[in-house]
């Protein structure tokens, strides 16, 4: 009787320790591809707030988005991440067409924009960037600063501005919003004139900062957020918001996704309900990655200029989709080749 009562007592012992392991083992798994230097500190603040662990996979600044869409797509059929943070908003779209994320209609999203999030569910924006020509006041007097990204081709800048590679990221976002925007033809004459102008193509937005503010190139193509970095570190650099005059600037904002078929879709959706809150849009606003919030009414620094403020470009994001692959392909052909 002893024995039975020993084993009965044992096997209820490790009963609860399972149990409170099983409840101890929380976690969501994000693929992001926000700057790990921004994007880190929000998810351990989750991680504190919640007691979810969060196990994060990071991009790499040569192959912005790119890389973590491909994932995605390969793992289709057995999805290995919760949720998918993007820092802009093209393939995010390419991803719902594939299958690849489900609806989720968060909380935290009734008050961001309509243009802004998709009327499905499939993913919303937040924290915007800004693209804008960054430029070397101690080689370019402000009045003579370009003030269009047309402005790069002009003879002026040959061989003295730079883009990052126009293949990945917000980089080929914005390409794909010219190709949507000017039509075909004058899109490909735009980028055969920079490349006849002797463009400098290097491997990220970070990399047109860093080139820039040391004085190797007098300007470039860049996001708010690198370009701030270099300003607070006291580079001799201002930006320039492009073609107020025209055809407006690109605002791009970070997008968040659930992933179909995650492994744990409930603390994927705490997690979304999490970034899309106007307390995160705070802290990106106030972050060296200054990201403009989509909430109304979010504290920001003076160097943030509220979204309603700027001259955007006029482009639906379910359009600029549509152009990203063969937006892609001609660059690699004509551009990059």
């Amino acid at each position: 009787m002893k024995k039975v009562v020993k084993g009965m007592v044992g096997l209820l012992i490790a009963l609860i320790i399972t149990g409170c392991a099983k409840q101890e083992i929380r976690e969501v798994v994000v693929y992001t591809c926000l700057d790990q230097i921004y994007s880190e500190p929000i998810l351990q603040e989750f991680e504190k707030k919640t007691g979810i662990k969060v196990k994060a996979i990071y991009d790499t600044e040569a192959t912005k988005t790119t890389g973590m869409v491909n994932r995605l797509i390969a793992e289709k059929n057995n999805p290995q991440c919760d949720v998918f943070w993007n820092n802009e908003v093209g393939r995010t779209i390419i991803l719902k067409e594939k299958g690849v994320i489900t609806s989720y209609h968060s909380p935290s999203a009734k008050d961001i924009p309509a243009q802004f999030k998709d009327s499905d569910g499939y993913w919303v924006g937040f924290a915007a960037r800004a693209r804008v020509i960054i430029y070397n006041t101690e080689l370019v007097k402000d009045e003579e600063a370009p003030k269009s990204i047309f402005d790069l081709t002009l003879p002026k800048w040959k061989g003295e501005a730079a883009i990052a590679n126009p293949l990945f990221g917000t980089t080929l976002t914005h390409a794909a919003a010219l190709f949507q925007l000017l039509g075909e033809e004058k899109a490909k004459r735009y980028f055969a004139d920079l490349k006849a102008n002797e463009v400098v193509i290097v491997d990220g937005n970070s990399v047109v900062r860093d080139q820039v503010a040391d004085g190797e190139l007098k300007c470039g193509l860049t996001d708010t957020d690198d370009a701030n970095g270099a300003i607070e570190d006291g580079k001799p650099v201002k930006v320039v918001y492009p073609d107020k005059d025209g055809i407006g600037t690109l605002v791009i904002p970070n997008t968040v996704s659930l992933v179909a078929g995650c492994p744990h879709p409930e603390e994927g959706k705490q997690l979304i309900d999490y970034l899309l809150s106007p307390e995160v849009e705070e802290k990106l606003a106030h972050c060296r990655s200054v990201q403009i919030p989509l909430h109304p009414g979010v504290k920001t620094p003076a160097k943030v200029l509220p979204v309603e403020s700027i001259k955007a470009m006029e482009v639906g994001f379910e359009e600029i989709a549509s152009k990203i692959e063969p937006t892609a392909k001609y660059l690699q052909r004509k551009f990059i080749d």
